[in-house]
């Protein structure tokens, strides 16, 4: 009998929706010292095996289909199979973004559900490693990671931090491997722009910058963020404000770069800051309505910039989130080279990973595993444009805000039919 065939069964014959609302109830039931509670549990417990015993008896492959009844709605459970279709293979590493992913500030009170953290619990006793991508500060993911997951989990040797967008990779349990500092490979150069534009960044800005915003605690990236709430007007107009601040500073550090390279410099610093601003408002068009809207757009075609000059902005990432962060990185350090090397010290050789996230440098991430055949990618609906766009070109795997797990268990159904083969 056709797969899909027994799917249809599956669903359409035995009353599923009961099964997964018993299923969760068991799985992310508190520990309570309640002997009424705990009597509660049980007897749902007993309920929910007997109803799964009443298809394992029912099919070939009874095991499988009652942990896919168990845990994915019928949409999920057909997804899979289309997905299973496709690849033929099973997922074997998760790669994900954290805020706005797996938690939302407007959906989940910047807490990653109960119900995601029990999914990746299952992933992990499954053998299924775990990389977490994030911008944040190392201390930050590993303080969030072992109050959600478990210090267990954390130091097992299946999971590894890719922080910073890709500047550090944290893997606990591998030795000498255990962290990779990946800004250190970059050449003097660069890394002196970073220490000119670090140094400077605070003492050097305006009162209201000082006031509006403050660094994130990085240890390579140079990232301002609001003293507002995220998303607020007045986070909005502090970043617009801090971003424009940054491509200047950056201009007056790449400016003395070029000018030590080779002695002299034909440019003034005026005309080294508008063709900074030229060349990244032509990299993103969401720069380019900031610098217009806080007219500072130059009338300059960016074609037309230096090599010289091209030669190292070309190296030097500039990051816009609105209302949220501005940033300076290196596009030589991305969430795509940490993976790389979060993956390396993780032994994944052949990977199929199941990428999340929501902005452009998750994006990178996908379209890395699409181009390379490595995967499969999803985006919450409120994810940037170009983000949703590749993810609806490809398998089309968008969920509502907050609800990160409606995705993990479609994976974990194609993972259970993948098995089968």
């Amino acid at each position: 009998m056709e797969r899909y065939d027994l799917i249809y069964q599956l669903y359409d014959e035995y009353d599923t929706k009961t099964l997964q609302e018993y299923q969760a109830f068991v799985d992310v039931f508190p520990a309570i010292d309640s002997r009424v509670a705990l009597e509660h549990w049980q007897g749902v417990n007993d309920d929910l095996e007997e109803r799964k015993d009443e298809i394992r008896s029912a099919f070939a492959a009874g095991e499988t289909f009652a942990e896919i009844a168990s845990r994915a709605d019928r949409d999920q459970a057909f997804t899979a199979l289309d997905l299973e279709a496709k690849y033929g293979r099973a997922v074997n590493v998760l790669v994900l973004d954290v805020d706005e992913t797996l938690r939302s500030a407007g959906g989940t009170d910047n807490e990653i559900p109960r119900d995601t953290l029990h999914v990746l619990t299952e992933f992990h006793e499954a053998g299924v490693p775990i990389v977490i991508c994030t911008g944040q500060t190392l201390e930050n993911v590993k303080g969030f990671a072992i109050q959600g997951l478990g210090s267990e989990i954390v130091h097992s040797g299946d999971l590894s931090i890719v922080y910073e967008a890709g500047t550090g990779v944290f893997t606990p349990g591998h030795g000498a491997q255990t962290k990779q500092l990946l800004y250190e490979d970059l050449d003097e150069e660069i890394r002196n722009v970073f220490d000119d534009v670090r140094s400077r960044v605070l003492p050097e800005a305006t009162e209201d910058l000082r006031r509006g915003c403050h660094l994130q605690g990085n240890e390579f990236n140079i990232t301002m963020k609001p003293n507002y709430e995220t998303g607020s007007a007045n986070a909005r107009e502090i970043i617009d404000t801090a971003l424009v601040y940054l491509i200047d500073l950056l201009a007056d550090a790449v400016g003395d770069t070029v000018e030590n390279g080779d002695g002299e410099s034909s440019l003034d610093d005026e005309t080294i800051t508008d063709w900074t601003r030229a060349f990244y408002a032509a990299q993103d068009p969401e720069i380019r309505a900031v610098l217009e809207g806080e007219g500072a757009y130059p009338d300059l075609d960016s074609d037309s910039v230096p090599d010289v000059l091209t030669d190292v902005l070309a190296r030097i990432d500039v990051a816009y989130y609105e209302a949220d962060a501005a940033e300076i990185g290196s596009l030589e350090l991305n969430k795509v080279v940490g993976v790389e090397r979060a993956l390396d010290v993780l032994g994944v050789d052949d990977p199929f990973s199941l990428v999340m996230g929501d902005s452009k440098s998750d994006l990178r991430v996908m379209k890395w595993v699409d181009e390379n055949d490595a995967g499969i990618a999803a985006a919450p609906e409120h994810a940037s444009q170009d983000t949703l766009e590749h993810v609806l070109e490809t398998d089309e795997l968008v969920f509502d805000r907050g609800k990160s797990v409606d995705i993990l268990r479609t994976v974990y159904a194609l993972n259970r039919l993948a098995r089968l083969d």
